[in-house]
Formats: C-alpha cells, sequence, structure tokens
C-alpha cells in the first residue's frame, strides 16, 4: 500500500521545515545556487558547519514557498511533499529533475532517509536517491581504485594511506553534492540506487550546488567550503626528497650538488627520524646541529627547506605527561591507549605511539608552540604532515574518542583539524602564503594551504596508472594542490631497467601536475633508511631526461602560478579532466588517461612498460599544437595516434596559446 505519510510544512527564515512522526527536515538556501538539507530523529537540528567554511544563510535567503514546500536560490530550486520527499530542480534548463530521494514501499526502500538507533544520541543515518543509467559521478577525494567515473562504485568514506575521503562529487548531470557529516561510512553509486551512509552520527546533512558545467559548480562549492590561499611562487618549481636524508651535511650535499650541476631546485625536504622522539618536534642536535645556517645556505641556493612532522606521540617523550594529563590526546574507550607501532629514533624495534588529538584548541595551541620553537624560529616555513589519517592499527574508529566525539563519528575531520593548527598558527606568525604537504585531507582543506599527495604507492607502472583518476577526482574535490611521489613510493630498484623507464614516465607526468616533487624508499633498504633517490641517480639516459624536463617545469612557472592564483581566485583546480574545460563535447566524459592542466595544455602520460605510442582524443572546439615544436596542428574531436619516444609525452597546446614548451 502507498505510504500515508503527511507531514506538516512550514516556512523558515531561509527556507522550509517539515515534520512528522518524530523526524525533522530542513532545507535552506545555501551560498550561490546551493541548498542544504539537514534531517534527524533525535530533536533539534544542529547548526555545526563542518565542512562548511562559514554561515551562508543570511547572504542568500532564497525564495520560499510554503504552500509547496519549495525554496528556490538562483538556479536551484528544491521541494518537500507532505510525505517527506526531496527533490531537486535546475530552473534554468526546463525544470529538469536533477536530483530525488527514492521511496520504494515494496522493495528496498520504504523512507528515502532511514535511521537507525546506535544507542545514545547517535543512529545510523542513510539517504537514498534515484538512480540514473546515464549520469556519471567524479570526485570524492583520491582512490586507488583507477576509475575516473565512479558510477557503480561502492566508496568507503574513511580516512587511509592513499585513501583520502573527501564526500563531495560532481555530477554529470549538473550539480555538486557534498554528505556535510564527517563520520565513517560510504558512498554506494549503484544502478538501482545512489546511498550515502554514516556509520555513527546524529543527523543527515548534505548540500547540493547547481551550476551551468562543472567549473562553476566547483566554484559553488568552494565558495561554501573556502578557497587555498596563493600558492607561494617557490611550490611551482622542483622538490627534491627521498626516504631519508639522515644529517644536516647529508642533506647540504645533495642541495650543493644541485647548485653544482646547475639543476633547478625549489625544495628539499627532511623526512623523519631527524628529531629526538616523536612528539617532541625538534631537530636532534647529533645530526642536525646548527639548524639555522642550514636554512641560509639553502636560502642562498634559492632553496626552501620542508620538514617532516607528524602527530605523533612517544610516551617516553617529554611534552607526554603534559598531554596526557590536560587530555589533549586520542583516548581509547576500551583496552590500552595506544594506537600505533612503529620506529622511533634510536629505537631498535618499535614502539607503542599515541597520537595527539587536533579537535581540541588547547592541543593545536599547544602543538603549535612546540612547531613554532622547534622549527618555525629556525627558518622553516613548510611542514610535511605525514600519517595524518591518522594511521591507527587497528583501524578500530568506535574505540577511539577525539575531543568533538567517538572517531566513528568525527573521525574523517582529523586532517582537517591538523591542517587548521599549521595553518592558524603560521598566519598568527605573519606568513601570509601557507603551504604544508598533507597525506590526508577533508572537505574544506584546501582553505588551509593543504596540498595533498597520493600516499605510499608502489613504484610500478600499474600504479602510475591509477594516479591518473586519483589526482582528477581530487581535484573535482576541491582540492587543487596535489602530487605524487615520482616513481611511487615502494620499491624500485634504480639498477632496474623498468624502474629506469617508470622515473622517465613519471617525471614526464609530474611536468605537468601542480606540484613536482620526487620521493621514493629506493631499494635496497632498511627499516629506516632508502638508497639513492636523486635526479641522476637512475642512470645516464634518464639522467638526460629528467634534466630537460626540470628546466622546463622552471620555463613554464608563470603559467602555473597563474593557474594556481586562478584556483585561489575561483576554485578551478590547474588539473582537471578534458570535460571540465570541454563540457559539451560528450566524448570528453569518458577520458580517464588525459587531462587539461589549465586551459591551454592537453596531456596525455605514456603509462606501459616499453610503450613508444600513443592514442589520444583531441576534444572538439579548439584547433591543437603539437606542444613541443608546434610544427603540427590537428582539430579537435578526433581520436589520433602519435610516436612517443622514451623521450616525449604527447602534450598539444590549444591554438591561440602563446606558450613555449621546448
Amino acid at each position: 500500500m502507498p505510504s500515508t505519510r503527511n507531514g506538516e510544512i512550514a516556512a523558515t527564515d531561509s527556507g522550509v521545515r517539515w515534520e512528522f512522526g518524530g523526524e525533522q527536515v530542513r532545507l535552506d538556501a545555501w551560498g550561490q545556487d546551493g541548498i542544504r538539507v539537514r534531517a534527524g530523529v533525535l530533536g533539534k537540528l544542529t547548526d555545526s558547519l563542518w565542512a562548511l567554511e562559514r554561515d551562508l544563510l543570511e547572504q542568500r535567503p532564497g525564495i520560499v514557498d510554503e504552500d509547496h514546500g519549495a525554496v528556490e536560490n538562483g538556479r536551484l530550486r528544491a521541494t518537500i511533499d507532505r510525505q517527506g520527499t526531496i527533490r531537486f530542480y535546475d530552473l534554468q534548463h526546463n525544470g529538469d529533475v536533477l536530483l530525488e530521494e527514492v521511496v520504494s514501499p515494496r522493495g528496498y526502500v520504504e523512507h528515502p532517509r532511514q535511521y537507525l538507533h546506535q544507542g545514545g544520541e547517535r543512529v545510523r543515518a542513510s539517504a537514498h536517491f534515484r538512480a540514473r543509467s546515464d549520469e556519471r559521478f567524479y570526485g570524492l577525494g583520491q582512490h586507488q581504485h583507477g576509475l575516473l567515473d565512479q558510477k557503480g562504485a561502492i566508496v568507503e568514506l574513511e580516512q587511509r594511506n592513499t585513501e583520502v575521503t573527501v564526500p563531495f562529487l560532481v555530477s554529470s548531470r549538473g550539480y555538486g553534492f557534498l554528505w556535510n557529516n564527517p563520520a565513517k561510512g560510504r558512498a554506494e553509486l549503484g544502478t538501482t540506487r545512489t546511498s550515502w551512509i554514516a556509520e555513527r552520527t546524529y543527523q543527515i546533512d548534505y548540500l547540493v550546488f547547481g551550476g551551468p558545467d562543472p567549473s562553476s559548480i566547483l566554484e559553488r562549492y568552494t565558495e561554501a567550503t573556502g578557497r587555498p590561499p596563493m600558492m607561494p611562487d617557490y611550490a611551482a618549481g622542483f622538490w627534491q626528497c627521498k626516504l631519508r636524508y639522515s644529517s644536516q651535511e647529508e642533506l647540504l650535499s645533495v642541495a650543493r650538488e644541485h647548485k653544482g650541476r646547475g639543476l633547478p631546485l625549489s625544495v628539499i625536504v627532511i623526512d623523519y627520524f631527524h628529531w629526538t622522539k616523536m612528539g617532541e618536534w625538534r631537530f636532534d642536535p647529533a645530526a642536525w646541529p646548527d639548524p639555522d645556517a642550514m636554512v641560509r645556505e639553502l636560502a642562498d641556493m634559492g632553496a626552501e627547506v620542508m620538514v617532516s612532522v607528524w602527530p605523533t606521540v612517544n610516551a617516553d617523550s617529554e611534552y607526554f605527561p603534559h598531554l596526557r594529563d590536560r587530555n589533549l590526546l586520542l583516548t581509547t574507550e576500551r583496552g590500552l591507549s595506544t594506537l600505533v607501532d612503529f620506529h622511533d629514533a634510536y629505537s631498535d624495534g618499535t614502539t607503542h605511539l599515541h597520537y595527539y588529538d587536533p579537535s581540541s584548541a588547547e592541543a593545536r595551541e599547544f602543538i603549535w608552540k612546540r612547531i613554532r620553537e622547534g622549527y618555525y624560529d629556525h627558518g622553516i616555513r613548510i611542514f610535511w604532515l605525514d600519517a595524518c589519517e591518522p594511521e591507527i592499527r587497528p583501524q578500530h574508529l568506535d574505540n577511539i574518542r577525539m575531543n568533538i566525539g567517538n572517531m566513528e563519528e568525527v573521525g574523517c575531520t582529523y586532517p582537517l583539524f591538523h591542517q587548521k593548527a599549521f595553518y592558524d598558527g603560521m598566519r598568527e606568525a605573519g606568513q601570509q602564503q601557507v603551504l604544508n604537504l598533507c597525506r590526508s585531507a577533508w572537505a574544506g582543506s584546501q582553505r588551509y594551504g593543504a596540498a595533498v599527495w597520493s600516499g605510499d604507492v608502489d613504484s610500478s607502472f600499474e600504479a602510475l596508472q591509477t594516479q591518473i583518476p586519483a589526482g582528477l577526482n581530487m581535484a573535482l574535490s576541491g582540492i587543487p594542490w596535489w602530487t605524487t611521489d615520482i616513481g611511487g613510493f615502494h620499491g624500485g630498484n634504480s639498477e632496474d631497467p623498468e624502474f629506469r623507464e617508470l622515473v622517465i614516465r613519471w617525471f614526464q607526468y609530474a611536468l605537468f601536475c601542480p606540484i613536482m616533487r620526487l620521493h621514493g624508499y629506493r631499494e635496497p633498504t632498511d627499516a629506516k633508511h632508502g638508497s639513492p633517490n636523486e635526479v641522476w641517480s637512475f642512470g645516464d639516459e634518464a639522467y638526460e631526461i629528467i634534466c630537460r624536463l626540470l628546466f622546463i617545469r622552471e620555463r613554464i612557472r608563470p603559467y602555473v602560478l597563474e593557474q594556481m592564483r586562478c584556483a585561489s581566485e575561483t576554485g578551478l583546480p590547474p588539473m582537471r579532466p578534458l570535460f571540465v574545460d570541454f563540457p559539451e563535447d560528450g566524448a570528453t566524459w569518458e577520458i580517464d588517461d588525459q587531462f587539461m592542466f589549465g586551459p591551454d595544455i592537453l596531456v596525455a602520460p605514456v603509462l606501459h612498460y616499453r610503450q613508444r605510442t600513443r592514442r589520444l582524443y583531441l576534444p572538439e572546439g579548439a584547433r591543437w599544437l603539437w606542444g613541443w615544436d608546434r610544427s603540427w596542428s590537428h582539430d579537435g574531436g578526433a581520436h589520433i595516434e602519435v610516436d612517443a619516444p622514451l623521450e616525449t609525452i604527447p602534450v598539444f597546446l590549444r591554438e591561440g596559446s602563446e606558450l613555449v614548451l621546448a
């Protein structure tokens, strides 16, 4: 029988409210072309912003139609009928239904929003929407499943090394969707329905943004969640890193070698175990005797220093008693309070480690004070926020508490609060342009200057292939600063011909990534060191090709920074799928192994061992010039095959561009 639900609808200042049987639902205009939905069964709905940078209700109150249970905001209209079903319409495209909740009284969904009490004031909550066979989904952070279009996928909403949860997607139907909930859960993008699930929460909270094209949707979304600061000039150059430089002299010797060879170097990285103990956040004076002199010498070379900083705390460290006694650590509800076993400086085996709790304002202030004393006052202006998911073993989030709640309920925000600690501290110290490299992120992390890399991926062509859609989906999640470990992290023997070719192809790809950074744990290895990983470490042929790429990156730095300014002002990422620039060309929505780097550069990475030709697609609506010498051109709207010898990555320039690559 049909549902007999018949709730009451009333107008509010910025939308409409529906109530029935203990459930409350609110629809509010939010930002530009956006509508926020909150629903729950546990009493009053909360005003927690979570991913949202600020309250945008008052800026755009919308148009409220109480009689029809509707609110309009720009091009978007949302309605809730008296049975409680919500629908979204595009007012500027024939009033088309963009998205609607699904109800199937005789089938799998009896009500579009479902709640299962978990005890206390929390529920397992889910929202269900009608599936469309022609709909494609992009975004949702960074994942290693190798998919650009994630229609048909089940995507876990949980932070892990290489798996970054940003619960925002862009639909090919012309809307963006933010699941504004930091709980562990999943997105089921199925063929029968689309479902969003939070395992432990107090309410459903999501936003829908309308827009004429993907770039406009990203602009609306980043207006609500924040845009990045302007990327510092140095960050557009080449970053040198390995696991690991174990002393000040070793690091300086590599930088001096770069300078002696006349090679560009913008950033050089000090990885972990440079400290006394985890949780003391300072240089070990035995290996790093004069950080001030080191920073000055590198600055004279034109290079910045980035230092790896972990959120872990050794129980034997100086500040552990204070952090413990002031309740500034993550705690467990059962068993030991240590959360991971890992090596530490001067340890022969593994050590039980704790994590500080960045959701506590007091903890954030305390950690920044230590960071400022240990690093910032020595001239360090970039930090590598490693293991900031945080990395917990075993991953029993229901057993861990943050200051703001159980981690199963709020744990996806750990990296966001951690990034906020550094951003706020650096801005208070007077730094205008903030950038920190992070292994994880959440919706809104971009506003804190978070640059994300794809984590500890393998050194293989298969891993390189998955990085293309991983980075593009991250870009469509509002995170414009993204990079990978060139060559992959795990493995890779510099004497192996296949690995040498992989490094070359990965360098060619990284030339057109927002950040160009070499890193890796090269073989042979031990627990704390990897083999050499400098640009001259992979043989003469590779060195010659890599050197050329470094100088090309220097040549296009003004273009890179121009794209970063665009990202800062509009939210448009520099690295993006073809359909962002060519949404009217239906073929571009299916291309998952090419991308645009800004509006003028089309990149087609070579992704297979011994591959020497490349089939690619040139989007319709432009004429394309062979990027390396402009010696020939081709109309768009065509698949073509081009030569791709080892020294060449296929790149095309949009006709009219004044860029010079070679």
